[in-house]
């Protein structure tokens, strides 16, 4: 009996060894990616001087253009992108997104922001080794041809406005080992998503895509890394953490206060505030402005516009209405003035709307029906983001509900209580001597997930230049995603507590990716202080992906002229000057410099084969407009004054530019500003002439003869739409100054 026994135990241990070992060599246990190797090779330094005919007119710094907002594939969403089963083309780390900045979009600078609650120790101490080869092989310091940041993303996601704070990009300074924080800090956040499969899930994708089987093993092991580290003790010193644990801060107060146990030069950057996949509805700025969240000393920049969409605009139209008791309704349509449909439609009544034509079409009686219509709002106003899941059936007849179908290149289900300017506009008064403000300068950025910074240089391949993933065939998204049912009547239940896939309205959303902006900075010189420098003085400004050239003065303030950025005190009307010249036209293929640094075979995986390869001819500036922004001067001051303006105008003043290579001019005051005796804040734009936009249309809408939406042509993001088409549409590509802020002298 024993020697049974022990033969069994025998036999089974080495049938569990041989399975161990067969596993292993087939790679199922997988393995962490790597930094990859930076190409020890520096890049001409490249100039953006203005044609003399500006120059003669302005005293400027030279500009940089970079992307301050960038993940790698260390990022479990970039990965999980870029598996062959969701269109994606393998992995695209650290080093890639090194050499992609320096040869493919040539920029001056440039910052990874991995999301932190992503990055494992190993990742963490690879990202900023990988910062630091980056910065070697950039030349002379004093003048290199590139300088990388290091920095991490603090993802914050509330399923509630009054919980949710938005996504925040962090920035160092330095890259020294003793000038960086040992780990990164995530959003410890009621909605984070937890991005590992389960169970059958992780033996279902390495089969759906058996070709890519490897890459689903190593999305599987940097998950388990990832999710088995412990969190850290809360309340303890950042300096007094062990190196085994994840590090949360739930607010931005806590955030706030890490930065300041570690006491780094450190900027924080917000962005993506008005992107409605995961914000809720009804959420403002208003609770940030309060002291403890609002972090002046961190939070100076906005990012207004990246690859998923514009986050300037304020509109006055909301998708949800909050009460003073803190319920939430659903708001009917608003309409013109002549009378007529806005052209916003709340995604809470198109709900509705839909359901009572389900009922009817199944011969309801017209009060059961409009029951069930006012019962499918509520379902979605109570559900939030995830409100959506109150239908069931085909997504397409979400038409254009919940869009900002006016805005410029608008983020998805728009959220204009998040905006810039709306964010402008606010004043807090708790401390009634020291009013405070969100004075943001504005900057642009990419948000690329495939290690591409600075991917908007031109407009080419919609999968791998902007953030376009999905479940490529029927067959694995029937698999993969839930089955939505046609019901004439709404969809019940706490989709909140959904999974991410069923949670967040993800197709539509394909519809409004974009290739992302730059943030440009008028910097004393090429180097890393100075380019610091002009980022904590907010002289800076923002483009949609074009290497447009803008200047934005104060001419008659009485301590001189003072630029974007600037705050000026005066009694006297201001005058103010802009200049802007267009971005050059892009020649095909790529410079010389590249070809001679980057091997044909990778200059076509990174690069995709195209490359910032300027011209000499230039686009033209069409436009200069001019935004005026009255910030509130006395508590509760709502946005609308008695004679019935807004104290958001946009458009205060428009400018037609001449065609000219050399840029447009022009200059004008403000002869309210004496009489209104109050503070203002200005801002420039500037707009280029018409050129294809990748998504330019969003969900290319068929519009009838009375201006309804009747149908819609998404952009899919699977086998649904050519992996070819780029869905181009004809957009004016834009810069967007920093403010000058004006205040009222007494």
């Amino acid at each position: 009996m024993i020697k049974n026994a022990l033969l069994y135990s025998t036999v089974s241990l080495a049938l569990i060894t041989t399975g161990y070992f067969s596993l292993a060599y087939q790679g199922y246990f997988g393995q962490l990616e790597t930094a990859g190797e930076v190409t020890s090779r520096a890049r001409p330094v490249l100039q953006s001087s203005p044609p003399q005919e500006i120059q003669q007119r302005i005293e400027s710094n030279q500009i940089l253009f970079g992307d301050l907002h960038v993940h790698t594939t260390y990022s479990i969403d970039a990965f999980q992108a870029s598996l062959a089963l969701m269109g994606g083309e393998g992995a695209h780390p650290p080093a890639d997104a090194c050499d992609f900045a320096r040869y493919c979009s040539a920029l001056d600078f440039w910052s990874i922001n991995d999301h932190a609650e992503n990055i494992t120790q190993q990742h963490w101490n690879e990202t900023k080794e990988s910062i630091r080869q980056c910065n070697a092989v950039a030349g002379d310091p004093e003048n290199p041809d590139m300088v990388a940041f290091t920095g991490f993303e603090w993802t914050h996601a509330g399923l509630r406005p009054e919980e949710h704070y938005g996504h925040k990009n962090v920035l160092f300074k330095e890259t020294d080992e003793a000038q960086l924080p040992t780990r990164p800090i995530f959003a410890d956040s009621p909605g984070i998503v937890n991005r590992s499969a389960k169970g059958i899930e992780r033996l279902a994708m390495p089969l759906l895509e058996f070709s890519d089987r490897q890459r689903a093993y190593d999305f599987n092991a940097l998950t388990d890394s990832v999710y088995s580290m412990p969190i850290c003790e809360k309340d303890v010193d950042v300096r007094d953490l062990p190196l085994n644990c994840r590090e949360g801060a739930k607010t931005p107060e806590e955030l706030f206060t890490k930065l300041d146990q570690w006491g780094f030069d450190t900027m924080v950057i917000p962005h993506g505030n008005t992107w409605g996949i995961y914000t809720p509805p009804a959420t403002t700025w208003d609770k940030q402005l309060t002291a403890k969240y609002r972090g002046s000393q961190y939070q100076f920049l906005m990012e207004g516009y990246s690859g998923h969409g514009n986050a300037e605009e304020y509109r006055d139209w909301r998708g949800v209405v909050q009460h003073s008791d803190g319920s939430f309704s659903c708001p009917a349509p608003q309409t013109t003035a002549a009378g007529k449909p806005s052209n916003y439609t709340p995604a809470c009544w198109h709900a509705g709307e839909v359901i009572r034509e389900r009922c009817e079409s199944k011969g309801g009686e017209p009060q059961a029906c409009e029951k069930l219509a006012h019962e499918a709002r509520q379902i979605f106003v109570d559900n939030g983001v995830a409100g959506h899941n109150v239908l069931g059936g085909q997504w397409e007849q979400w038409l254009t509900a919940g869009q900002c179908t006016d805005c410029f290149l608008p983020a998805f289900n728009y959220r204009p209580g998040g905006s810039y300017q709306y964010a402008l506009s606010l004043t807090n008064f708790d401390d009634p001597e020291n009013p405070a403000r969100f004075d943001f300068g504005f900057i642009a950025s990419s948000d690329n997930h495939q290690g591409r910074p600075g991917a908007g240089y031109k407009e080419f391949d919609r999968y791998e230049m902007t953030e376009t993933a999905g479940v490529q065939t029927a067959r694995n998204r029937k698999a993969i995603y839930p089955k939505r049912l046609w019901s004439a009547e709404p969809q019940r239940g706490n989709f909140l507590q959904q999974p991410p896939v069923k949670k967040m309205e993800h197709e539509r959303s394909s519809s409004f990716f974009y290739t992302g902006g730059l943030v440009a900075v008028h910097a004393g010189g090429r180097d890393r202080n100075s380019i610091w420098s002009a980022l904590e003085n907010k002289q800076v400004y923002g483009t949609s992906g074009e290497r447009m050239l803008l200047w934005f003065d104060l001419l008659n303030s009485d301590d001189g002229k003072k630029s974007m950025g600037d705050s000026a005190s005066m009694q006297n009307n201001p005058k103010f000057r802009v200049s802007a010249v267009g971005a050059f036209k892009q020649k095909p293929g790529c410079p010389d410099y590249v070809s001679k640094s980057l091997t044909s075979e990778r200059m076509e995986t990174l690069c995709r084969g195209e490359c910032y390869n300027p011209g000499d001819e230039r686009k033209l500036i069409k436009l200069i407009e001019i935004i005026r922004i009255r910030p509130q001067m006395v508590k509760d001051e709502t946005m609308f004054l008695a004679n019935g303006q807004s104290r958001i105008e946009n458009v205060w003043k428009t400018f037609e530019c001449e065609a000219n290579q050399n840029g447009c001019t022009v200059e004008f005051s403000d002869p309210e500003f004496e009489s209104g005796r109050r503070d203002f804040t200005y801002y420039a734009r500037a707009i280029q002439e018409a050129a294809p936009v990748i998504n330019g249309d969003n969900l290319r809408p068929s519009i009838d003869d009375n201006g309804q939406v009747i149908n819609v042509q998404p952009c899919y993001s699977d086998d649904r739409t050519d992996k070819g088409d780029n869905c181009l549409a004809m957009k004016q590509a834009r810069a967007w100054s920093s403010p000058i802020f004006v205040r009222y002298q007494l």
